[in-house]
């Protein structure tokens, strides 16, 4: 079968194409005929960065993968040969990533694929899916009727938390940069649009919330963000980041009674430990994603996998908006 590997990892780092042997899945794994990848910021500082994370070199990289059921491990009952299915299963650690013909996953990472995407939108769903859902739904446990801010509303986890938030019954607030992704967020069902370049947070707290603050606060940026999350959010509530590798004075969330979620949806994938909850918001979002509340927003610019370097290089260029797709042709 072909791999697109990487024999390195830094800033000249590329991608090229390989065969390598098919191995047959174990107990509790599945062997997925590849359809499409996604290229999400952690593929891209995977492959620019060694770090503890990455796979083995030669690495096959990328997270998301949508594809086929092509054989089964020894007692699997939950999944066919046939089955159309998504997930965030490899390119990590001792995972081997998407960028292949074939890939064995854990079956404990994936869920059936939603009938109404393509292979390439499903493709686009599960890591961001996943960190939002953890964010909004099982750490801050959204209530109906919360107001909640989202800072990068139309960034690949911001755009799915808009959603999630609108099902989970929020008034969502988001911060965009530009008129462009200001439209983005609208289409996710944002109620309320803040250009975060031309007002600053006790002015958009003042004019959306009467000064009281946000119910929750979900920050998908980081650094500066954080801070204004701190801010942003009501005495008692909640802030959820997924960047938490900066340094922050939490002196507003003492004296506000804050609580603080960090997310690192990476870690069951990474450590072996609780892969099920992951298969199992997938599911729930498939729900979601056939009644037509949830979908992903992909940018106009498609890739094959041989263009894999092409891809991740207009990924560091800032242009996309949207979700990067890859197809496997």
């Amino acid at each position: 079968m072909k791999v697109w590997i990487t024999e390195t990892y830094g800033d000249d780092a590329k991608f090229k194409v390989m065969s390598s042997t098919r191995i047959s899945p174990k107990e509790n794994e599945l062997e997925v005929e590849v359809k499409a990848t996604s290229l999400n910021p952690v593929d891209n500082k995977l492959l620019r960065n060694a770090t503890a994370w990455n796979p083995a070199l030669p690495g096959v990289l990328h997270c998301d993968v949508s594809g086929v059921v092509t054989a089964i491990g020894e007692g699997d009952t939950e999944f066919s040969v046939g089955d159309k299915v998504y997930g965030c299963a490899g390119g990590i650690g001792k995972l081997k990533g998407a960028l292949s013909e074939y890939m064995i996953v854990d079956k404990n990472l994936m869920a059936p694929m939603p009938k109404n995407l393509s292979f390439i939108e499903a493709a686009a769903m599960p890591l961001v899916t996943i960190t939002a859902w953890e964010a909004l739904k099982t750490r801050i446990q959204m209530k109906d009727g919360a107001s909640v801010l989202i800072h990068g509303g139309a960034g690949g986890v911001g755009h799915i938390a808009i959603q999630l938030a609108k099902a989970f019954g929020g008034n969502v607030s988001t911060t965009v940069s530009s008129e462009e992704k200001a439209k983005v967020a609208s289409d996710m069902g944002a109620d309320n649009v803040i250009y975060y370049r031309d007002e600053n947070v006790e002015s958009y707290v003042s004019r959306l919330t009467n000064g009281d603050g946000f119910d929750a606060v979900f920050d998908t940026i980081g650094g500066g963000s954080l801070d204004n999350s701190l801010t942003a959010a009501k005495t008692g509530g909640q802030v959820a980041g997924i960047i938490g590798s900066n340094t922050h004075d939490l002196s507003p969330m003492h004296m506000k009674s804050l609580s603080l979620h960090i997310i690192m949806m990476l870690l069951p994938m990474y450590t072996g430990i609780n892969r099920q909850s992951h298969g199992n918001i997938l599911r729930e979002a498939t729900k979601l994603i056939e009644a037509n509340k949830l979908k992903p927003h992909l940018d106009n610019n498609r890739f094959t996998f041989d263009q894999a370097n092409e891809a991740h290089a207009y990924y560091e260029s800032g242009k996309a908006i949207g979700k990067i797709s890859l197809e496997r042709r």
